[in-house]
């Protein structure tokens, strides 16, 4: 064979060997060295929604309805019942100067409702706020009406949740401040006009109401909110705290 058919004899074999070599996998030191594309972000209106879910799905399997509807209503309104100290002594003072509150056979929570939550993060984007509403009737059977007496009661709890760590450097979403925003409570009768001797009670028991049922309320429900948190997705816990942590603004506000 002449010198120039050995030169095309090898240049061929060459490209042969070529082409299987790229047919082959990449060794491990080369393949971690090429560029691997980043994780996609969560999608901001995903992850709000599904704080919100998992908030609303927790308090309603966790007893929110039978937890309002066992409130010893009643007995703090005649006698403070646990509230104590400065709440134990108004509601002393006041109940006495409500004609015929003491005639009052029960007053009890029906049909508690937890409407739509609310998300709003704070304007530095490291909190956020839980708008929790609530719907129920409260029925009271007292002599002076002859029936009972339904009364619609709507109130907003308001819970800030932040990120803390627990001993172990875990992180957790918690309960801040837990409160009812003033104004937040209405209260109206359901079954029609009250008779013209009964309007003045019925103001006084709104009136005892309005301070007495909001503080009830916010004591049953704001540890419920705190237990929900603790069982939370581990997942959707770390995206939610990645996101106040770094002040990073996923809550969309309309």
């Amino acid at each position: 064979m002449s010198r120039f058919g050995g030169l095309i004899v090898f240049w061929g074999l060459l490209a042969h060997t070529v082409v299987r070599l790229e047919g082959l996998p990449l060794p491990l030191e080369q393949a971690l060295s090429l560029p691997v594309s980043p994780a996609l972000p969560t999608d901001p209106t995903n992850l709000a929604g599904s704080l919100t879910d998992a908030l609303s799905s927790g308090l309603l399997t966790g007893d929110l309805g039978s937890t309002l509807e066992n409130l010893p209503l009643l007995d703090v309104l005649k006698t403070g019942g646990a509230s104590g100290g400065l709440l134990g002594n108004l509601l002393g003072t006041v109940t006495s100067l409500i004609p015929g509150l003491n005639n009052i056979i029960d007053i009890k929570i029906t049909n508690p409702q937890l409407l739509e939550l609310g998300l709003v993060q704070s304007p530095a984007g490291h909190r956020l706020y839980v708008t929790i509403p609530l719907g129920l009737i409260l029925r009271v059977n007292t002599p002076l009406v002859g029936n009972l007496l339904k009364l619609a009661v709507q109130l907003n709890i308001t819970a800030e949740l932040i990120v803390a760590k627990d001993s172990q450097g875990k992180t957790h979403l918690v309960v801040g401040d837990c409160t009812h925003p003033p104004g937040s409570l209405e209260i109206s009768l359901l079954n029609g006009m009250a008779p013209l001797p009964l309007q003045s009670f019925l103001n006084n028991l709104t009136g005892l109401l309005t301070k007495v049922l909001p503080g009830l309320i916010q004591g049953q429900v704001c540890p419920l909110v705190n237990g929900v948190l603790s069982h939370l997705d581990v997942s959707l816990v770390h995206d939610i705290a990645h996101m106040l942590i770094n002040k990073l603004e996923f809550v969309i506000r309309v």
